[in-house]
């Protein structure tokens, strides 16, 4: 029919050339004769079209893209930091090795390190990383050799803090941190740190300081849960700016974020006390002593099932490990946090599907109800409970409540506390809910402050006629007996 209107045919046969889905094969299979609405008088010049056509578009398409069009467009990907136009390599190189110049055979031992890590231009606490990078660790000493064609590498490879830092850390090849990766800087930072000195006569106290520090740095850092610090992770976090604080600020306690003495001591007399084998890990029973039985047996339960803990072996044989306590402990006393309120939502998505659904919800409550009843206080019913939670959280999806949801919510330790602990439920229902919004001290800090202080005071109470401060004698609550506690790899 198009035999009597050449216009139309030309437009379906360019139509066919660009859209035809053998468009870039070699060869065109495509026949006019073959098509009804083609009279065969008009069907090879059709063909004839099209083969012509065909040829043009196959042409154009392998043209080479012009380097102009490729050079247009900028870089903007910086996996390792974007790099400094105006850095002079060879200026830092002639610092350092002015500073190697300064010892016999240019050699540095870890003890000096700082002044080589200044002419790095970098915090006085990456030392230990610094010398341990350059193989100091094999032979006591770094060499200005050595040292100069490591950190050459270092500054034409890395571009910012976070890129170096875990270049220094990281095992050859690894792009990421593990916690074994931070144990030498760390325990650099105890041996050297001004507000440590205390701990340098007791040394068994070092291997749990050092897992403290490092629980938390993955606590607050590794934000995807996967036990492996990436660069992004570390840019994203404080760690670094606490990193450098450490310089500045010889009280060691002021950096609550990570470093504190004080929160350790809180966090390890609380395991201690549960801990009555003193084996480093505590069973489900242990752990129901916590805060006289405040949480749920049912969460209880949710603990030690491997939603919120990595250590496999530990989970077949039911345990609870000190360093898995930690995350525990601070999740507990801080429900507000991102990392918290992820803990607490793995433990209450009992399917793993990513909401919690009502059935879950009453799973946890009914235990709550039965608590309240056993002390005389007549519980709320489930549908009224639950009208409140969904009136607090306003889920997206009606009926479930997803992480984003809690995350966005302001008041998720109340949403929190209300299935699965009881006397913060009930501290819940006699104040007002947002007293605390928008306070300047998080609850892990003001938890942390006031149990120290009452271990301070049972301390002295206990020993009234001891004259040393307890930062003098680093020993944990109740006397502990350092010879009798078996001291285990925390990172297996």
């Amino acid at each position: 029919m198009f035999s009597q209107n050449p216009q139309q045919f030309l437009n379906i046969a360019l139509h066919r050339v660009f859209i035809h889905p053998t468009l870039g094969h070699k060869t065109c299979s495509v026949k006019f004769s073959e098509q009804p609405y083609i009279s065969p008088t008009m069907s090879p010049v059709a063909n004839g079209y099209y083969f012509c056509l065909f040829q043009q578009a196959q042409a154009k398409k392998e043209e080479p893209v012009t380097p102009a069009l490729s050079e247009s467009i900028p870089k903007f990907y910086f996996p390792r930091g974007q790099p400094q136009a105006n850095i002079n390599i060879d200026n830092l190189i002639s610092k350092i090795e002015k500073i190697f110049s300064q010892f016999p055979d240019e050699r540095v031992t870890l003890k000096d390190m700082g002044l080589v890590a200044k002419a790095c231009e970098c915090p006085l606490y990456w030392k230990a990383p610094l010398f341990h990078a350059a193989g100091g660790d094999r032979r006591g000493h770094v060499s200005v050799h050595k040292f100069v064609a490591m950190w050459r590498k270092v500054l034409q490879t890395c571009h910012d803090d976070a890129s170096k830092f875990l270049h220094l850390l990281a095992k050859p090849g690894c792009n990421y941190l593990e916690q074994e990766d931070f144990i030498p800087f760390l325990q650099d930072v105890v041996d050297s740190h001004t507000g440590l000195a205390f701990l340098k006569e007791a040394s068994d106290f070092h291997s749990r300081y050092i897992t403290t520090v490092v629980q938390r740095i993955f606590y607050n850092v590794n934000r995807s849960w996967t036990g492996k610090i990436t660069c992004s992770e570390l840019r994203k976090s404080s760690f670094l700016q606490n990193v450098a604080l450490l310089e500045e600020e010889e009280e060691i306690n002021q950096l609550t974020e990570f470093f504190s003495y004080e929160h350790f001591y809180v966090i390890y007399c609380k395991f201690w006390e549960l801990d009555t084998d003193h084996d480093l890990y505590i069973d489900q029973r242990d752990l129901m002593r916590h805060n006289d039985q405040a949480i749920s047996h049912r969460m209880t339960e949710r603990l030690f099932s491997g939603a919120v803990t990595r250590d496999r072996k530990v989970h077949k044989e039911g345990r609870l490990s000190y360093a898995d306590f930690v995350w525990f402990l601070i999740s507990e006393e801080d429900k507000k946090t991102e990392t918290s309120i992820e803990y607490w939502f793995r433990c209450m998505d009992l399917d793993g599907d990513g909401v919690l659904s009502m059935y879950e919800l009453e799973y946890f409550y009914q235990e709550q109800s039965q608590k309240l009843e056993a002390m005389a206080i007549e519980p709320l019913p489930f549908e009224d409970c639950l009208c409140q939670m969904l009136d607090m959280v306003k889920p997206e999806i009606p009926g479930k409540i997803s992480l984003r949801d809690l995350k966005r919510c302001k008041l998720s330790h109340i949403f929190f506390d209300t299935f699965f602990n009881i006397e913060k439920y009930l501290d819940h229902e006699q104040k007002d809910p947002l007293l605390t919004v928008g306070q300047e001290i998080s609850d892990w800090e003001r938890y942390a402050a006031e149990e120290y202080d009452n271990l301070v005071a049972e301390e002295t109470a206990n020993e009234p006629y001891n004259d040393w401060h307890l930062f003098e004698i680093p020993n944990p609550h109740c006397n502990l007996d350092l010879d009798e506690y078996e001291y285990v790899d925390d990172f297996e």
